[in-house]
């Protein structure tokens, strides 16, 4: 029961039953269900005169390197082998996001605002934890 404040001067109460814990499973889920968002969101925002030319490049030749046969680390090896390309596709994507304006972004996501916030803060994440040596070749701003 949730009761008013201003009955007794005493705090409303909430005693909302919490979410149970979702399972790994449903997680995965969720953000499987964000890869066709976002690849529809890069697809837009590439499209749109708005976002600058240079990070659609820095977008397009991270695109090229990963269809490319060459890698720093061999597809091959297992466990590591996509390593590469998922952490400089990461990085690109973060260089595109935080170069557009806000309004433009939000303007081509269809997913809701907590998600874009998961889909940002990941990419923002794995950014800050690769070597340096590797994103100076990434223009930030």
């Amino acid at each position: 029961m949730v009761h008013d404040a201003g009955d007794d001067g005493m705090e409303p109460i909430d005693e909302r039953v919490p979410a149970p814990p979702r399972t790994g499973k449903d997680i995965a889920y969720e953000a499987a269900m964000l890869l066709p968002q976002l690849t529809l969101l890069m697809v837009r925002l590439v499209r749109d005169p708005r976002v600058p030319f240079r990070r659609k490049l820095l977008l397009g030749a991270v695109v090229a390197y990963v269809v490319s046969p060459i890698d720093l680390i061999p597809d091959f090896i297992a466990g590591i082998g996509h390593l590469d390309d998922i952490v400089l596709v990461s990085v690109a994507l973060d260089r595109l996001l935080s170069g557009t304006p806000d309004d433009v972004v939000l303007e081509h996501w269809d997913g809701s605002i907590d998600a874009l916030d998961l889909v940002r803060s990941t990419f923002a994440w794995v950014s800050e934890i690769i070597p340096s040596v590797v994103t100076r070749v990434m223009p930030r701003q």
